[in-house]
């Protein structure tokens, strides 16, 4: 069986260590694992609400700063640790200056 891409970015692996905030609750939503211009995977403590909306914000190392996002859910699946969840989130909202932020940090090698 083949896995087709289905992706509409690329996506750049994150060291670990950036927690992305829900800034409606203020509580963490999940640790960064892979980020793109059009989405990215968080893995978190609790299963995200199915094709749920979201507000977070987010530390880039070495960008110079922090972005802001909307985002919605797309997928999520129990990881092999009880109690974390692999989820996966299209970008549906992002402000110019954060975009360009988010941009440039791509870019980095």
């Amino acid at each position: 069986m083949s896995t087709r891409e289905q992706r509409r970015a690329p996506r750049k692996p994150v060291d670990a260590g950036i927690v992305a905030i829900d800034t409606i609750a203020e509580q963490p939503l999940g640790h960064l694992c892979n980020l793109s211009a059009s989405g990215l995977m968080l893995i978190g403590g609790h299963a995200p609400r199915s094709e749920g909306i979201y507000q977070v914000r987010m530390p880039l190392p070495d960008a110079g700063g922090s972005i802001e996002l909307g985002l919605q859910e797309q997928w999520h699946e129990p990881a092999a640790s009880p109690g974390q969840y692999w989820a996966g989130y299209r970008i549906i909202a992002i402000g110019n200056d954060h975009g360009e932020l988010l941009e440039r940090w791509l870019r980095q090698g």
